[in-house]
């Protein structure tokens, strides 16, 4: 057996021999075309005599023996066919290998096209601003007054204030007034977007004895906010004694005529081109309505005054009584028809209530309420809605709800949002310490409608609202 198999390697060596000499001198012969195809059938040759001899150890050699003559067939047959069946072969492994680069190209392309997507959807989740950051920003941006603004505006209302008074004490040296005073949301950090309106207080001092002040429930009219202030004592102190007694109608004080006697003296008297040069701006009155009010815009430039892009300031000029925490307002396009009444204000109660809460837990009502009227200043759908029903609104909110922290903007933002189109769809929203007051009984229904439209639309996208 060994001799066998030493003697068929020997063979072996002697055909290896051969077979590279006819390689080593094939390119010189045939060229490298054919050198290439005589080493491929040679190589088949090979393998074909290699699979010969290991026959009696391999168990499938009838299916080899076939293999081996397909083979031994390819390496006789002529180069054209070699060519073209190793052409055939190549064509094929390589359209493999093609497909398989493809795929795998495909696969890496779309990893990495996912990979981008995911990272931009990141980049976009870090800078898309939350509803939070939003409403922040529009309240520091569009919504609060920047200090420069407000003393600016403050001082011109107080230097008209100074002028007004000074005026009526030598016109109407007995008349008994208070000092005057700015007073509204100027004065309380509640004005927005712009400072564009000033209160000017204008204090009346009633006798006690001779005058008393009736709330509205108790009244003819049994209006809560309209109230009536009847002059007593009459048999011991006759008509004459007390100088708002030439405001009496009916034997109750008017406010209606005590404002038509200040529009006469102050808006018509007063000599206001003359003020006008003093103050370095241009002041008129607003006449042809029941408000007293004055119009003040930027003069020149050149004088020292305002800067002419500046908005105009309008002042209104308010009657006054006073009685313990109960504050009475001369205003009769509140109280018309009714020409001897009064109305109370509950907007000081309701911002002394306010700012009580936020020092009680450091909250942001007051930050929510003034976002709220710049977002109903700024659009015209709901420029209609006063600040009362706003004011209140937070006040009925802030007995259901305790969280009021800064964190908490948006969430009381959106519920404030939902709660007023509840509202709106009741057609009623009731006074915080008047409860029988609906505060939208001055709507009309087209407002409503208007407003509860953009509302509902903001119940998704609260953003248009901060446009």
């Amino acid at each position: 057996m060994m001799d066998f198999r030493s003697g068929r390697r020997r063979g072996e060596e002697g055909i290896a021999a051969v077979i590279d000499f006819l390689l080593s001198n094939a390119r010189l012969v045939l060229g490298v075309g054919g050198a290439a195809v005589l080493g491929i059938a040679t190589l088949v040759v090979k393998h074909l005599i290699e699979r010969a001899g290991r026959a009696a150890e391999d168990e499938k050699v009838e299916q080899k023996m076939v293999e081996s003559w397909e083979e031994l067939g390819l390496a006789s047959a002529s180069p054209a066919q070699i060519g073209k069946s190793l052409e055939g072969v190549v064509m094929k492994e390589v359209a493999k290998a093609t497909k398989q680069q493809r795929a795998d190209l495909c696969e890496k392309s779309s990893l990495d096209i996912q990979s981008k997507s995911d990272v931009k959807s990141k980049r976009l989740q870090l800078c898309v601003p939350t509803l939070q950051d939003r409403l922040q920003q529009f309240y520091y941006t569009r919504a609060a007054l920047g200090p420069m603004e407000v003393r600016r505006a403050q001082s011109l209302a107080l230097d008209i204030c100074t002028e007004i008074q000074g005026f009526l004490h030598t016109r109407h040296p007995d008349m008994p007034l208070g000092e005057m005073s700015l007073g509204g949301s100027l004065l309380d950090d509640l004005e927005v977007v712009r400072a564009d309106h000033a209160c000017l207080l204008v204090p009346l001092q009633l006798e006690a004895s001779l005058w008393h002040l009736i709330p509205g429930e108790e009244t003819l009219l049994t209006h809560p906010l309209h109230w009536m202030v009847r002059r007593v004592n009459l048999e011991y102190f006759p008509r004459g004694r007390s100088y708002w007694d030439r405001f009496l109608v009916g034997g109750y004080l008017s406010s209606e005529s005590l404002v038509n006697m200040l529009s006469k003296t102050v808006m018509e008297t007063m000599n206001w081109p003359s003020i006008s040069s003093i103050l370095d701006c241009r002041v008129q009155p607003v006449l042809g309505g029941p408000e007293l009010c004055l119009e003040i815009r930027p003069g020149d430039p050149d004088g020292g005054g305002r800067n002419v892009g500046d908005p105009p300031l309008f002042i209104s000029m308010i009657p006054v009584l006073r009685e313990d925490d109960v504050v009475l307002t001369g205003q009769p396009e509140l109280t018309a028809p009714w020409v001897n009444a009064w109305h109370l204000s509950l907007y000081p109660w309701e911002t002394r209530r306010l700012a009580q809460l936020d020092e009680s837990d450091g909250g942001c009502r007051r930050n929510v309420l003034k976002t709220l009227k710049a977002v109903c200043k700024l659009n015209p759908a709901l420029r209609p809605l006063p600040s009362a029903p706003l004011a209140n609104l937070i006040l009925h909110l802030s007995d259901r709800e305790n969280d009021w922290s800064e964190g908490s903007l948006a969430a009381r933002f959106q519920q404030c949002i939902a709660e007023l189109i509840g509202c709106l769809e009741q057609g009623a929203l009731h006074s915080y310490f008047k409860p029988a007051v609906n505060l939208l009984g001055s709507l009309s229904e087209e407002q409503v409608d208007q407003m509860g439209f953009m509302l509902y639309c903001a119940m998704s996208e609260p953003e248009i609202l901060l446009i």
